[in-house]
């Protein structure tokens, strides 16, 4: 959306300026590409007043830029010059001003009072000439841009933002984390510290109580509140190519932490699985190594560009995983260095931190060499990291041979998803049980691993719902059985 500016001046007194600062403005490399300027002159023939023409002008307008000389000018109707009148209009609307006053002791005595009342109201720099004026103007138009976040000066994820506030940032989220960094990472504060020192440690929080980017994204009630495109976009396909029907899809919002966690289980869940002789947890076998499935999703979350309109995409194929995330690599790291030891240079520091203190991420630099030898190891295709428009990573999948081995990882699948989703069923019973409370019943403690292994196979068989389905990411949501589930409840409880 491009910035409307008005200038206001004497039009006689500064005839000259005001044609160079419109044509300065409008072929400059930087501020042509945000602001458009009005000036009455350049303006065609219209069936109104001068005036008027000027005041509707002023209130359409974002920012108003007041030079101010030595003349004050003709009086108009309302006992004023036009350049006080829309001065006035700017103030009473609360527009963007600004104020450049030329260096003169020879004012008429009518504009003397007025650039004292203008002085008393907001700051105001001053000029000489026209080189001046032009060098003080884009100086105050290049903060104007940053203050208002239009153009950044610092990363995105270390900028403060200036519409948020404490109560946007969740107690039990930031509880969640401290207990997992002081578990995974010697974390040296507990929720006692209160949350201003918890926020100030990480870096989420200036001295002036600004919240960071970061901060909303790690641990906001609502991080799409403020950014839309954070979330992870999830499509299953039939076949080796984009092409509809595709059997699932799924938007996944809230936190760094839930979208990583959500699209792992996405992709863990809809995998080939393998067991044992044991039906237990540690007993299953993926078709893709867990590891590096959570090292593509994470990086891809992590290290994206948040200015971007896009979001991460997750493309499960018959073939292959992709996880595309918009965004490029650091300067000096190609992709052929990413199958190497290499430095670690994240695009967003200040949210990798938190997310490595929670044991999401590695510091080493190396993610992707581990990502390769894994899926190496595992007898699969070494994955490509793909640079273009955005940043690619895909992991190639098991190449299943004869129909006998096809039909037996699904009948291993589907008793697998059976047996976790019996278990599931009866811990719920008729009960109303939030995440705690099913990790508590079933003795498990990896969140990701019930996410993906238990509630998720069991939402999509139709046996269990959220209670609050529109807020899939609440702190507070908790799960029940549908009727079906009640159904199998009873016949398996029986």
């Amino acid at each position: 959306m491009r910035i409307k500016l008005f200038i206001s001046s004497v039009q006689k007194e500064f005839a000259k300026e005001r044609q160079l600062l419109y044509d300065y403005i409008k072929t400059d490399a930087l501020l042509g590409q945000f602001f458009d300027v009005f000036l009455f002159e350049r303006q065609p023939a219209q069936d109104t007043s001068a005036q008027r023409a000027y005041i509707d002008k002023v209130k359409q307008c974002d920012v108003y830029v007041g030079i101010f000389g030595t003349e004050y000018g003709a009086i108009n109707e309302n006992g004023i010059s036009p350049t006080e009148e829309e001065y006035d209009v700017a103030t009473a609307l609360s527009k963007y001003r600004l104020a450049f006053i030329l260096r003169n002791d020879n004012r008429d005595k009518q504009e003397d009072l007025f650039v004292k009342k203008v002085s008393k109201d907001i700051v105001r720099k001053s000029f000489s000439n026209y080189d001046e004026l032009r060098t003080i103007i884009y100086a105050a138009l290049i903060h104007y841009l940053v203050i208002k976040e239009i153009i950044r000066v610092t990363p995105f994820d270390a900028t403060w933002n200036h519409n948020a506030s404490m109560d946007d940032i969740s107690d039990e989220k930031l509880r969640v984390f401290v207990e997992t960094a002081k578990a995974k990472r010697s974390f040296p504060l507990t929720m006692e510290a209160g949350k201003i020192a918890i926020l100030k440690s990480l870096n989420l929080l200036s001295d002036n109580g600004e919240l960071s980017n970061s901060a909303l994204l790690l641990f906001g009630n609502n991080p799409q509140k403020f950014f839309c495109t954070s979330e992870v976009k999830c499509v299953q396909f039939y076949g080796d190519e984009v092409q509809k029907p595709a059997p699932y899809y799924q938007v996944f919002r809230g936190t760094v932490f839930e979208l990583v966690d959500q699209a792992k289980a996405f992709v863990m869940s809809h995998i080939n699985a393998k067991i044992g002789d044991h039906s237990t947890d540690d007993n299953v076998e993926y078709e893709l190594p867990e590891s590096a499935v959570h090292e593509a999703i994470v990086n891809a979350v992590v290290h994206r560009d948040y200015t971007s309109t896009a979001s991460v995409q997750v493309m499960l194929f018959k073939n292959r995983l992709e996880i595309h995330n918009p965004g490029q690599l650091p300067y000096g790291i190609t992709v052929e260095a990413l199958k190497k030891i290499h430095s670690s240079i994240p695009a967003n520091p200040i949210l990798a931190h938190p997310m490595y203190l929670a044991a999401y991420i590695e510091e080493l630099g190396t993610g992707t060499t581990d990502m390769v030898k894994k899926c190496v190891k595992k007898g699969l295709k070494s994955p490509e990291f793909i640079q273009d428009a955005d940043f690619t990573t895909i992991i190639w999948r098991q190449q299943e041979v004869g129909e006998q081995v096809t039909q037996q990882v699904t009948q291993q699948v589907t008793q697998q998803v059976t047996q976790q989703v019996n278990k599931l069923v009866l811990c719920l019973g008729t009960d109303i049980c939030s995440m705690k409370d099913i990790m508590q019943r079933l003795n498990l403690k990896d969140r990701t691993n019930v996410l993906y292994k238990y509630l998720m196979p069991a939402i999509e068989a139709g046996f269990v719902c959220p209670t609050q389905p529109s807020s899939a990411n609440s702190p507070t949501q908790t799960y029940k059985l549908t009727n079906k589930g009640i159904e199998f409840y009873n016949k398996i409880h029986g």
